[in-house]
């Protein structure tokens, strides 16, 4: 059973970012959005949350997590954890994984950290391409992903990567399914006490239900990187990349 992040409603203005996906590209123009969003509606309290799944399928997770580990946005910053950042660590610590994470856009973060790739490829190597791994990640990311934290909960709004199992209260969920639930929880019309905001499962534009807002729109694919803004007054928008 995890910890929950709680963070009181002080009526900040929240920025919350989907799936980046190794496009370091598209997360400097988010970054530049919220520059301007905050321009615009003024500087309040503010605070950036990002979904987790930082790393995988597109070609540059090491800048990703080079940006994140400084905080890039112009204001506080809250990063939570992903079930690819969990396979990340866990490839560094049981090589094996390789089989599984490579068919999950593995392949692509050992290349952006210049491991080499041919042999996982092949199906062997597991163990070589683990250490290659461990001895080029610095230091500031390994730290970094060990202090993810699976879930938060900020006044009216809870928020993890991928959703939560219906049935179960939000302090007893699962680490497993904060990271991975799909099917039962986006099919669920329950109450489940606040409004959930998620990523994990892409759609072509942001997903809005009674009980939870999706808003991981494939940024990897489509060049689309979505960021849902909650105003002081509870209002929600949307920020896009493309």
């Amino acid at each position: 059973m995890p910890d929950i992040l709680q963070i009181p409603n002080d009526n900040r203005r929240l920025y919350v970012i989907g799936d980046i996906h190794g496009r370091s590209d598209l997360l400097d123009q988010i970054i530049d959005e919220i520059d301007r969003d905050i321009e615009k509606h003024g500087r309040a309290e503010c605070l950036t949350i990002t979904l987790g799944d930082y790393v995988d399928r597109g070609p540059d997770s090491r800048g990703v997590l080079d940006r994140l580990v400084r905080n890039p946005f112009p204001t506080d910053y809250v990063a939570l954890r992903g079930n690819h950042e969990a396979l990340f660590e866990t490839f560094m610590r049981r090589p094996p994984l390789a089989d599984v994470w490579r068919d999950l856009g593995g392949l692509e973060t050992l290349h952006s950290y210049g491991v080499p790739v041919n042999d996982l490829m092949l199906g062997k190597g597991h163990e070589e391409a683990a250490r290659a791994l461990n001895a080029a990640v610095p230091e500031t990311h390994r730290t970094f992903l060990e202090s993810l934290p699976n879930c938060m909960s900020i006044g009216e709004y809870f928020l993890c990567h991928a959703g939560v199992r219906p049935g179960v209260s939000l302090d007893r969920q699962s680490i497993n399914d904060l990271l991975w639930i799909r099917g039962e929880f986006l099919k669920s019309k329950e109450d489940f006490g606040k409004m959930v905001i998620h990523g994990h499962t892409p759609n072509e534009w942001p997903e809005v239900r009674l009980n939870r807002i999706n808003i991981d729109t494939g940024a990897f694919a489509t060049g689309r990187l979505t960021c849902l803004v909650i105003d002081e007054g509870g209002h929600g928008r949307f920020l896009f990349t493309a």
